[in-house]
């Protein structure tokens, strides 16, 4: 067990701004305290700040690897795991910093946390008892081994390590450990309910392809950011009728959309070449879902092109799931249209969707500047026109 006192406690706190690199090479002048380990926990913290304000501002928690803090989940996404699920046994396979098990626990009466390496449990265990957490029971070793032992399951939670022994990203779930593909048939046995989390830039498709046991998709994103992918696994198999979860966190609030993939196949899509006088843009979210033809047909949008992802109306959508815009007016893109733009307007926030030019490009040729409230899009019409469409963001 790592000594984790209040001398060991109060030197992070006073060193939590300084530079770790520095901090080592001045490992001499403080003799009594273990530097190594010091330097892990200042820049875990430096690595949850945002994500885990609470556990942030807790010193008497610690984190046995800063790797744990980089690949743990947000309190926020956490949170939303939480209300997916509850009842009276569940058991998290791949602990990890516990920040999950921590939350989807306070849903069930008893909790399992299972992790291979025993410094991870170590912390496992001394951190839910400084949160006050009585109902959670820390397994090292095995967790198929463990998982073997437990009966009456209502939840199987599991996280799989994403990263090869080169510490590259893996996306497909073939790759990861452990083999989800390989153990889900033998999982959806063993509880009611089992909640895969996979790498936001997995292939949904791909994923249904090989679980076809999912039943739910939940895409979590964060101020536009897509952050979590979570399948959720029963042993029933269906075909085309898996529900996806669209949710996105701003600071507005909680934006949710939520659609079948049978009903995206049997909509039909409207692709317009003229711009009405509003202009939406799907969260990310929704993006990632493909709910390309759904989100038109639920808020009697047009699409501008079946590539560019950007819809119309001449009605005004408060609830959209997105950013809204109101058009200020349409140009066609053209080389006169580069030469003049900036001496119009100096600075924009550009973005391009389907088009031929990056930003970056744009720029250049343009010598637009970045900043201020217009909003331009560089976009392709339905008639393949290329545009650049002024907005004022509602």
């Amino acid at each position: 067990m790592k000594i984790y006192n209040e001398e060991t406690i109060q030197f992070i706190r006073d060193n939590l701004a300084k530079d770790v690199n520095q901090l080592l090479l001045s490992a001499k002048k403080y003799p009594d305290i273990d530097m190594a380990f010091c330097v892990e926990q200042i820049a875990s913290r430096k690595q949850i700040k945002e994500k885990l304000p609470n556990w942030y501002s807790n010193f008497n928690l610690w984190f046995p690897a800063k790797i744990t803090t980089e690949q743990c989940s947000s309190e926020q996404t956490a949170a939303y795991k939480q209300r997916l699920c509850h009842g009276k046994n569940g058991c998290d396979m791949t602990g990890g910093l516990g920040i999950d098990t921590y939350y989807i626990s306070r849903n069930f009466e008893h909790y399992t946390y299972m992790e291979r390496f025993e410094e991870y449990c170590e912390a496992a265990i001394h951190n839910f008892r400084e949160l006050g957490v009585n109902n959670i029971d820390v397994l090292q070793g095995d967790s198929m081994s463990h998982l073997n032992q437990l009966t009456d399951l209502d939840l199987i939670y599991l996280d799989p390590a994403r990263r090869s022994d080169c510490n590259k990203r893996l996306y497909d779930l073939t790759e990861c450990e452990p083999n989800i593909v390989e153990l889900a048939p033998d999982l959806v046995k063993k509880a009611r309910m089992v909640i895969v989390k996979v790498s936001p830039m997995a292939d949904i498709n791909r994923c249904l392809e090989l679980l076809p046991m999912t039943q739910e998709v939940h895409i979590v994103s964060v101020k536009n950011e897509c952050k979590e992918l979570l399948l959720v696994l029963t042993d029933q198999i269906t075909d085309d009728d898996v529900t996806i979860y669209c949710v996105n966190y701003s600071t507005d609030g909680e934006q949710q959309f939520s659609f079948t993939l049978k009903e995206e196949k049997n909509n039909h899509l409207r692709v317009v070449n003229i711009v009405d006088n509003y202009l939406y843009e799907p969260n990310s979210s929704v993006m990632k879902g493909g709910a390309f033809k759904t989100i038109a047909e639920r808020f009697g949008l047009k699409k501008l092109h079946q590539h560019s992802h950007l819809y119309t109306s001449d009605k005004y959508i408060e609830d959209f799931p997105g950013r809204r815009f109101e058009v200020i007016r349409t140009d066609d893109f053209t080389k006169k249209w580069l030469q003049s733009c900036a001496k119009e307007n100096p600075k924009a926030n550009l973005a391009t969707r389907n088009f031929p030019l990056s930003v970056a490009d744009i720029r250049k040729r343009s010598k637009l500047a970045e900043g201020g409230s217009l909003y331009l899009f560089a976009t392709t019409l339905g008639d393949d026109r290329k545009v650049i469409i002024y907005c004022e963001k509602l």
